[in-house]
């Protein structure tokens, strides 16, 4: 689908956002050289490749988050590797002594410290070993992870605004109809796959994103009630009668599946200073939809376990978006990055905020936590999200099928 220019104005958060980034940075009023994206085809094994480059440059970005918080406090590091599983390629630093590898599952990573290497020739009250580290220091090294996965979203954001621009859903006046069950009330009536209804009893459905829901509560409470619907099919209007039926429910039912007349569209920014509001909104955005995920999760945890997916399934859903259209690999990308950043952050055994609670411990207590303690710990929280992690694989790779 060509590109459409919306004639909305822009929303209250961007140009509140552009405001701000106006006024505390000027200089980004000038104009922006917006750069070509080449179209092409994405499918098959491409898609599917770009997705998983995708989650393997995230995970990436977060580690290297750890790796140079810790280099640039000459922390020693032993290793720095992306994925799981067998090495396929590795060399060793010449200058820092540093193993860097890839593995065969490009699904992970991890940054390995000497500190608890029982070969390691290193003193063990050497002060620039982790553990013997400021609470700070140390700090700094756990949650520079999140913080790159929240740089990079922006980064990917950015770059998304100022190439294919930011996505906006414009509505059109009516409900579209994009199947019927040939042997339903709808059908009985006249209605066709298509149709666009545009009234109700004389009422308009209206054209925002809560007419299709309007319709439905409008069809479930006439139960058996005769309904008019005035249409639009093709350049012509008309009217239909339906009655409901009565569905299991006690609602009514007229066999139909029902769509907003939507389109979607792209906007771009006109200068630097409204790509960082476009940014800055696009991400509070994001943001606020994997925190508001995960508290469904946690609070709704029986009716949204289905909702969690591991690394293949994942992949799978990268992997649509890129077929559909390569520009959804950034929202792809983005969002992801969010949600790595968010998870990170529950005070979970074996994740990054994990290890920041067990800081806080320390720094209330005036003291380390016995090293045997936190390695229980630890080493328990790693074992629940191994087992959940093969858990999520197996599931989804059934799924595929």
């Amino acid at each position: 689908m060509a590109e459409k220019q919306s004639a909305q104005p822009p929303s209250k958060g961007v140009v509140a956002a552009k405001e701000w980034v106006t006024q505390k940075a000027p200089w980004l009023a000038a104009p922006l050289p917006l750069l070509a994206v080449g179209g092409f085809d994405v499918n098959g094994p491409l898609s599917t490749i770009q997705a998983l480059g995708t989650l393997a440059a995230i995970v990436f970005v977060h580690e290297c988050g750890h790796f140079f918080a810790a280099r640039q406090q000459n922390i020693y590091v032993t290793k720095f590797a992306i994925g799981f599983g067998p090495t396929l390629l590795s060399f060793t630093g010449p200058k820092d002594g540093v193993e860097y590898s890839l593995r065969a599952f490009p699904l992970g990573g991890y940054v390995a410290f000497p500190d608890d290497d029982p070969d390691s020739e290193i003193d063990p009250d050497d002060p620039n070993l982790l553990r013997n580290r400021p609470i700070k220091d140390r700090a700094i090294v756990i949650s520079a992870g999140v913080l790159a996965n929240v740089v990079f979203a922006n980064a990917i954001l950015f770059t998304q605004m100022s190439t294919v621009g930011l996505g906006e859903n414009v509505y059109s006046e009516g409900v579209i109809v994009p199947e019927l069950l040939p042997v339903s009330a709808a059908a009985r009536a006249g209605v066709q796959p298509m149709d666009i209804i545009l009234q109700v009893d004389g009422q308009s459905v209206g054209k925002t994103a809560s007419s299709v829901q309007f319709l439905v509560d409008k069809i479930k409470d006439s139960p058996g009630d005769e309904l008019s619907l005035h249409l639009r099919r093709g350049v012509k209007e008309l009217d239909v009668r339906v009655t409901p039926d009565k569905a299991s429910d006690g609602g009514g039912r007229i066999g139909v599946q029902l769509a907003g007349n939507v389109e979607l569209t792209r906007r771009k920014p006109v200068d630097t200073a409204e790509a960082v509001a476009m940014t800055v909104f696009e991400f509070k955005r994001l943001a606020g939809s994997v925190v508001y995920g995960l508290k469904e999760i946690v609070t709704n945890f029986s009716s949204t376990a289905e909702q969690v997916s591991g690394p293949i399934a994942i992949i799978s859903v990268g992997a649509e978006l890129a077929r559909n259209d390569l520009a959804n690999l950034y929202q792809f990308a983005a969002i992801v990055n969010i949600n790595l950043a968010v998870v990170n952050t529950l005070p979970l055994p074996a994740l990054d905020g994990g290890y920041l609670f067990l800081l806080l411990v320390e720094a209330a207590r005036g003291k380390k936590l016995p090293q045997e303690v936190e390695q229980a710990v630890m080493s328990s929280g790693f074992l629940l999200l191994l087992t959940l992690g093969v858990g999520l694989i197996i599931r989804d790779t059934i799924n595929l099928f």
